[in-house]
């Protein structure tokens, strides 16, 4: 295998700074292995929490909640096989900046043919574009929530406040994951609280991991889910966050950064399933419990429905938590698009002229008066029918073994990746045969 690349450098990717050195020195000292147990993992901690941050954006806030309130927990089980599949799906984005030097936008632009990599870059960025809509409408709609502020000028705070993170990105990359595993932070608690406060039943929860559907509106809840939880744009992102994080020379080395990493995804996808699984669970017992079924994809009412129903603030934690996730992801958003095109197109922008173009969307559907929970539905849905143009790309190139050397797939990993993308492929045809087929 050829050592890992060092052209075409994409600004996108989290490459080490002065100020890194001493994470970087821990990395190594780990990898030689004079650093164990927790310390030997600490500073390899980071990339996964940044792409958790797209599992729990906005548009899960608008899908769970739906979920809960109108079918209950009969969707529980959806939310846990997505957050299983996020774990493979990262674990093998991850690797693939280890192994190769690489993200997946490079890997794609060298191994496809000119009209295969336009198309895919194409449709790559309208699902970042729909990403966006979802997490800049859900962060304003966090500040019209908790402060009144009518939506378009929530959009300018909000649009201010992410330029202020992605500035975080300048002075290294232990900087901005520490600012983003803080808003993660911030979610986690909400949740808990509320959870807590709307103290749900167990046994009924447990028996919402036996899978099964109730009609269309399940599945393309369903769907929608899914689209929320395995986000196609950090599947491109996470490569490039790891593709020059920590230097691996040797493939002894790149093997055991590689078991560092796979450990990071499972903490931060675990992490983020859990507050899925809580916004579904907090809905079906809040809002299903008391027949108020049709609540759940109106997040103004979900606000107002925690405040009266459960009480304890759990509306202004809610609001928090939108806020956070809203203003964190949609940071993350511009990153994975800024990933998207100079790896497609090999052309370097500026982050804040990505920021700029992936936001103006957005405005539009605000500007437009266009209710802001239909558009994170459809954005949701919309990325749902993005991921197996990216999950089908990191399969062959994960599976190509002069890339990858001895990360290469297993055959077991092939057929599990396989199956993902099946079942992605499959639901989402379910889904237009039911909406447009009048089946």
């Amino acid at each position: 295998m050829s050592a890992p690349r060092d052209d075409a450098r994409t600004p996108g990717a989290m490459e080490a700074l002065p100020g890194d050195a001493m994470v970087l020195r821990a990395a190594e000292e780990s990898l030689a292995g004079r650093r164990s147990g927790l310390r030997g993992l600490a500073p390899f901690l980071g990339p996964a929490f940044i792409a958790a941050v797209a599992y729990v954006d906005p548009g899960n806030f608008v899908t769970n909640m739906a979920a809960g309130a109108e079918y209950g927990f009969l969707l529980v089980w959806v939310v846990v096989a997505a957050v299983l599949m996020s774990m493979v799906i990262q674990s093998l984005s991850a690797k693939l900046g280890i192994a190769s030097g690489m993200n997946l936008a490079e890997a794609c632009r060298d191994r496809y043919r000119k009209p295969v990599v336009r198309g895919l870059w194409v449709q790559a960025e309208l699902v970042a574009m729909a990403t966006d809509v979802a997490e800049f409408v859900g962060a304003a709609l966090g500040l019209y929530l908790l402060f009144g502020i009518p939506l378009l000028p929530a959009a300018a705070i909000t649009a201010v406040a992410s330029y202020a993170i992605l500035a975080m990105q300048a002075r290294g990359f232990r900087r901005l994951e520490a600012v983003i595993a803080g808003f993660v932070g911030v979610i986690v608690v909400a949740f808990a609280v509320q959870v807590f406060l709307a103290k749900p039943d167990p046994a009924a929860v447990a028996g919402g991991l036996v899978p099964r559907f109730d009609g269309a509106g399940s599945l393309l809840l369903a769907v929608g889910i899914l689209g929320a939880t395995v986000m196609p744009h950090v599947i491109y992102l996470h490569s490039a966050l790891t593709q020059r994080r920590v230097p691996a020379a040797d493939p002894a080395a790149r093997r055991k950064l590689f078991r560092f990493e796979v450990v990071d995804v499972v903490i931060a996808m675990t992490i983020a399933g859990l507050v899925n699984l809580s916004m579904l669970v907090i809905a079906a017992t809040v809002f299903n419990g008391a027949g108020l079924t049709d609540i759940g994809d109106d997040l103004t009412r979900v606000y107002e429905g925690l405040g009266s129903v459960v009480g304890g603030h759990a509306d202004v934690l809610f609001g928090v938590a939108l806020l956070a996730s809203g203003l964190s992801s949609s940071s993350i958003g511009t990153l994975a698009g800024q990933v998207v095109m100079e790896g497609f197109l090999r052309r370097r922008i500026p982050v804040w002229l990505r920021r700029t173009i992936t936001m103006a969307p957005a405005f539009v559907v605000l500007a437009l008066g266009i209710d802001p929970v239909v558009a994170l539905v459809i954005s949701q849905v919309i990325l749902s029918f993005g991921i197996p143009f990216a999950l089908v790309p990191l399969l062959q190139v994960t599976a190509d073994r002069r890339l990858m050397g001895g990360l290469v797939n297993r055959r077991a990993t092939t057929i599990v990746g396989v199956a993902i993308a099946v079942v992605v492929i499959a639901l989402n045809t379910v889904l237009l045969a039911l909406l447009f087929g009048g089946v």
